[in-house]
């Protein structure tokens, strides 16, 4: 029930975003999410796309440095306190967010957010047992 993303390092510097979404767009893969995070020096673009692995090809192959990582896609009620009761099933459980963003649409009547945990199958599994729906890798690159 994991999700791939990929983490593209980034000089910060103008132009370099634009760089990454030119190669992705000119080979076809579509993005489906995103997270920009900088520091003075550098940034680190977070990726769901719909093509992982041909993403991480060409961007590997015009210079960037590309890593993976497994997050998880949750489905959020979209009304107040929605995401408050995800974070509250994590806290309950000793479960930490290390980062989380938003998908880039909705799924009926939730929201969908994509989380980085420290523990992914605790996070899985109490998620799963408060009845709240996650998202498989699968479906999530086709929404």
């Amino acid at each position: 029930m994991h999700v791939e993303q990929i983490s593209v390092f980034l000089e910060n510097k103008a132009g370099r975003l634009s760089e990454v979404t030119s190669i992705l767009a000119e080979n076809g893969i579509n993005i489906r999410a995103l997270s920009l995070a900088d520091t003075s020096d550098f940034g680190v673009l977070r990726l769901i796309v719909d093509n992982n692995d041909k993403a991480r090809e060409v961007l590997k192959n015009n210079g960037f440095a590309v890593g993976k990582t497994e997050v998880v896609a949750v489905e959020v009620a979209d009304r107040p306190g929605g995401l408050h009761t995800t974070l509250g099933i994590f806290q309950q459980a000793g479960i930490n967010v290390e980062y989380m963003y938003a998908f880039v649409q909705q799924s009926g009547e939730n929201a969908v957010m994509i989380f980085r945990l420290d523990d992914i199958g605790k996070g899985v599994q109490v998620l799963k047992e408060n009845g709240i729906e996650v998202i498989d890798g699968e479906r999530i690159y086709t929404i």
